[in-house]
């Protein structure tokens, strides 16, 4: 019996591998067709999950990312249309629905903790298997700088299927084979000169055979792809059209505003709600737990925002501070420094003998780098507007992760996932803020105490300033050696503060966070530079406070931390900061090109003209991966009064592969830039007692119009397929205006942001 009961187990797990090993090999499943048939208006089909034609010859692109500045509505119409050969005058876009042909694969396999020159089956292996189950159980998501990266193949596939079936039905209207039949403009063309536009194909178009893996054009043939393009969503933006979170008016609409415990973390312990009923208009008083890593609170329920506020303020509440009430930044920094100097880390690189090389160095130095916890602060507050209907509800959000969100929305209200509908809007900025659904969770909560009517829970600016999900803090310390000719030998690194995606996957999906956070030192131990001998580690440093992602993630800090420390380097070896780093790129060249494109583009060596007001500048380079991309820019800066900081140009240069959209890559290093300097010269959070100090753009400033320097940017002619925009442009500036001001002044800041004594 026993043995008859182990062969059936050991024959049962033999069939299971060999299934596991079959499905392994197999490429990840087509990302055509959805789940469900897209829903379509009269006179309208669908040719598959991303593109649907209507009689009149209008195109509608599903996009499956949201919109949050970045341009990616126009990139990824752009490549559906190449294919395809549409009108471009004739295409519109429509949000998708949830559905995994959605999810973000190429995020998720750029996240493993794997050096970008790593090359050997075993991380090919692992980063194929990850693709293959990200598609079946992943999550959609916009972020990671990953958008046009990851449906770079799906959405060309989506319009060159679409663009065969409208060849085929050309092709037996007109008793000609298909390979004659070609199109242009919209339009199916015969040899002889007659066309069909594709309003008039699409009925029979969609009734052909969906080709599974069409043929896509060569590069030399791409007519809209590559070619600077104005944006789709700007129309709607100047006209009022366009929908963000905020102007999600259903019938009915209720608002609330939320009294939130000012301790992060925290909850109301009791609460008098007599004064907030007596004010005219107020529907409901209720009680809100910490959800998802928020703050639990009490909202008022009223027909009118300022009514909804003015009653949460006359709210008497009794507060459980929490596990926060404890925690204040400055000891916690101190921990973190602490940790850097006396823990080794997890090392996520190491290259030859680098404790040997330090002990037998000519010369060595080292320094400490430090950079503070960090709100988003984008311009659009936070807000979500919920209609809960008993057995169902329909959610309205700018969101980055419509997935989570409906899952958050469905869990507080008690709802299986499908019986919650989410129509994600239009984004006022995003940064990694709107990858968090504790605001969901908490505005479905509150609209579950008023079925029927849609409620749309908005917070204050003060309110989103001090209960954020923070960019972590982070310390790394340094040190390098170097042989008796000024050569550098040896570079150890060992950063030191919280992670981020161990929290993330708890928040999310209650799973605990297992193996290294490769967000913790990104930035530092992925980069292009030949180090002779390194060790580059981090200490992950467990907080109560929560954090998460925020624009450039890793990198926001790293950077700062490595290429200042690189132009230390350089000035005790004596060298030019740019022929040091050149120095230690002998074997990258796609990184040497963009370096010396920035430092050609500055005409670094010349001497720095005078600023405006005739006080003397200086220049400060730095160069750094992230994303994909490489990504290079020279800052000129002077002293205002007060030693006030200022920087008058900055000189971007980029490698992003493919440059789908010229125009939209030179906004988004130009935003980037001034977000980073917003980060670089004001950012920070003081936390005293588990309450942000910061409240406003008073005290939380981002960079204002006459603080903005020009920038001009160098678009290298990349090759392959894109690589990522939206974040790269970020982590460079800090560095280089650091670098800069130690050319001015001699004065080495290795703190952020940056002050000069």
């Amino acid at each position: 019996m026993a043995t008859t009961r182990r062969k059936f187990i050991l024959g049962t797990l033999g069939i299971t591998g060999a299934l596991v090993i079959g499905w392994g090999l197999m490429p990840p499943r087509q990302r055509l067709t959805t789940s469900q048939p897209l829903p379509t208006s009269e006179g309208e089909v669908a040719f598959n999950g991303w593109v649907r034609i209507a009689r009149d010859g209008e195109v509608t692109v599903t996009l499956a990312k949201s919109e949050m500045g970045q341009g990616v509505v126009t990139s990824l119409c752009m490549l559906l249309a190449e294919e395809l050969d549409a009108d471009w005058s004739r295409v519109r876009w429509q949000q998708s629905p949830i559905d995994n042909i959605y999810n973000n694969i190429v995020s998720v396999v750029d996240g493993l903790p794997v050096h970008p020159d790593t090359d050997n089956f075993a991380v090919d292996t692992v980063q194929w298997l990850t693709a293959k189950t990200m598609r079946e159980i992943g999550v959609m998501m916009t972020g990671g700088s990953s958008s046009v990266k990851d449906l770079w193949r799906p959405m060309r596939q989506a319009g060159a299927s679409a663009r065969e079936m409208l060849v085929a039905a050309a092709a037996a209207q007109w008793g000609i084979a298909p390979a004659d039949c070609q199109t242009e403009n919209g339009e199916g063309i015969a040899p002889d000169g007659r066309r069909l536009g594709y309003g008039a194909l699409a009925a029979a178009a969609a009734q052909q055979a969906l080709p599974r893996d069409p043929a896509l054009k060569a590069p030399v043939r791409f007519k809209r792809i590559g070619q600077a393009t104005r944006r789709l969503d700007t129309p709607g933006k100047i006209d009022g059209s366009a929908r963000f979170g905020i102007d999600a008016l259903p019938q009915g609409l209720l608002y609330a505003s939320v009294r939130m415990c000012p301790t992060l973390g925290g909850r109301a312990q009791r609460h008098d709600a007599a004064p907030a009923r007596a004010v005219r208009g107020v529907k409901a008083v209720t009680a809100v737990e910490p959800l998802r890593g928020g703050t639990g609170g009490v909202a008022v329920i009223a027909d009118h925002p300022w009514r909804a506020r003015q009653a949460a303020d006359q709210l008497d509440v009794t507060w459980d501070h929490g596990a926060l009430a404890d925690f204040s930044s400055a000891p916690a920094m101190q921990r973190l420094a602490d940790a850097a100097r006396d823990e080794r880390g997890f090392a996520f690189f190491e290259t030859g003998e680098v404790d040997a090389a330090l002990a037998g160095a000519a010369k060595r130095i080292e320094a400490e780098y430090r950079a503070p916890w960090l709100a988003h602060a984008a311009m659009e507050p936070i807000n979500c507007t919920v209609l809960f209907e008993g057995n169902k509800a329909t959610v309205w959000v700018s969101t980055q992760v419509p997935g989570l969100a409906r899952a958050a929305a469905a869990e507080a209200l008690g709802l299986p996932d499908e019986a919650v509908t989410v129509h994600v809007l239009m984004l006022g900025g995003g940064f990694g803020r709107r990858l968090e659904v504790d605001f969901i969770a908490q505005a479905a909560a509150i609209a579950k105490a008023v079925p029927g009517q849609p409620v749309q829970t908005m917070w204050s600016r003060e309110q989103d300033t001090r209960h954020d999900l923070y960019r972590p803090a982070c310390v790394a310390r340094f040190e390098a050696g170097f042989d008796a000719a000024q050569r550098l030998v040896a570079w150890k690194n060992t950063s030191a503060g919280q992670a981020i995606v161990p929290q993330v996957l708890k928040r999310a999906f209650g799973l605990p966070g297992g193996g290294p956070d490769k967000t913790t030192s990104e930035g530092a131990f992925d980069q292009a530079y030949e180090w002779p001998a390194a060790r580059i580690a981090h200490a992950a440093v467990e907080l109560p406070l929560q954090v998460g992602f925020w624009r450039s993630v890793g990198h926001s800090h790293q950077a700062f931390f490595k290429e200042g420390f690189v132009d230390e380097c350089a000035h005790a070896a004596g060298v030019d900061p740019l022929a040091f780093r050149e120095s230690l790129l002998r074997q990258h060249p796609k990184q040497l090109a963009v370096l010396q494109a920035a430092a050609k583009a500055a005409n670094w060596g010349s001497p720095s003209p005078a600023a405006p007001d005739g006080a003397r500048t200086a220049r400060g380079i730095a160069l750094h991966d992230s994303f994909g991309s490489s990504v290079a820019q020279v800052a000129e800066v002077s002293l205002g009064p007060d030693k006030a900081i200022r920087v008058h140009r900055v000189w971007c240069a980029i490698d992003c592969g493919l440059a789908v959209n010229p125009a939209g890559i030179r906004q988004q290093l130009e935003g980037g830039v001034v977000f980073g300097l917003s980060a670089a010269l004001h950012g920070g959070v003081d936390i005293v007692d588990g309450q942000v100090q910061q409240s406003n753009f008073h005290d939380q400033q981002i960079l204002r119009l006459n603080e903005s320097p020009r920038v001009e940017c160098v678009i290298l002619p990349g090759n392959g397929h894109p690589e990522g925009v939206g974040e790269p442009g970020v982590p460079p500036i800090a560095p280089a205006v650091a670098n800069a001001l130690f050319a001015l002044t001699g004065q080495r800041l290795r703190s952020l942001p940056l002050k000069l004594a």
